[in-house]
C-alpha cells in the first residue's frame, strides 16, 4: 500500500499534464485560478468604488438634492469630526446584503436613465414614494446601517441628555429600531409626511 503513493501521485500528475484538446489539464487551472484572482478583485474594487460618496454624488439628482440636504446636518459635521456618508446609511457592510442592496440598486440606474427624478421638481413629487421605500428596507433589516455606529447598550445615561436617554431605553425595551424614530434624520421629511401619534 505504501507503495502505491508514490504511483498514485504519478498518475495524478501525469493526468494533469495531459492536453485536453490543446492545453494540459495543469495549464487551465492555472490559467483559471489567476483569472479568477483577476476577476474577484476587479469585481471588489468595482463594488467598493460604487461606495465612495464622489460616486453616490456624481448625478445632479443626487447632488442637488439630498448631498445638499445632508451637508446641514450631524452626520457631515459634528464635534468629534466622525462623517457618515452615504454608503455608511444606504449600504449593508456584509457581503450577502451588500449584493443584495446593489441588485437592488439597478432599478436606481433605470431611474437615472429615464430620468424618474431628474428635476428638483420630480424629485420633490417622488420625495414621499422613494423615502417611504427606505424607510421600510431600514425597518426590515433592523436599522442594521445605523446599528454599525449606533448601539443602545453603548449609550450613557451621564453623557446623553435625559429624555433622549429614556426615549432610547424604552424604544430598545419596545423591541424599536432607529427608523423607527429617526425618519428624516438626514434628509428633509417629505412634505405628506404626518408624524406618528406615539413618536
Amino acid at each position: 500500500m505504501a507503495n502505491d503513493k508514490p504511483g498514485a501521485i504519478k498518475r495524478c500528475w501525469t493526468a494533469l499534464r495531459k492536453p485536453s484538446a490543446k492545453y494540459s489539464l495543469l495549464a487551465l487551472l492555472v490559467v483559471g485560478f489567476f483569472s479568477g484572482i483577476f476577476f474577484w478583485g476587479a469585481f471588489n474594487t468595482g463594488m467598493e468604488a460604487t461606495n465612495k460618496l464622489e460616486f453616490c454624488i456624481g448625478c445632479h439628482e443626487m447632488r442637488d438634492t439630498v448631498y445638499q440636504e445632508y451637508k446641514e446636518t450631524i452626520h457631515y459635521s459634528n464635534r468629534t469630526g466622525v462623517r457618515a456618508i452615504c454608503s455608511d446609511c444606504h449600504v449593508p457592510k456584509d457581503w450577502t446584503h451588500k449584493m443584495i442592496r446593489k441588485i437592488q440598486a439597478s432599478k436606481e440606474v433605470w431611474g437615472k436613465l429615464t430620468g424618474f427624478v431628474d428635476t428638483p421638481a420630480k424629485f420633490e413629487a417622488h420625495r414621499m414614494e422613494l423615502a417611504t421605500h427606505e424607510w421600510a428596507r431600514m425597518k426590515a433589516a433592523g436599522s442594521r446601517e445605523c446599528l454599525n455606529c449606533h448601539n443602545f447598550d453603548a449609550m450613557s445615561p451621564e453623557l446623553q441628555k435625559q429624555t433622549p436617554y429614556k426615549k432610547h431605553m424604552k424604544a430598545k425595551a419596545e423591541g424599536k429600531t432607529c427608523i423607527d424614530c429617526h425618519k428624516g434624520i438626514a434628509h428633509h421629511l417629505p412634505k405628506e409626511y404626518e408624524e406618528p401619534d406615539d413618536e
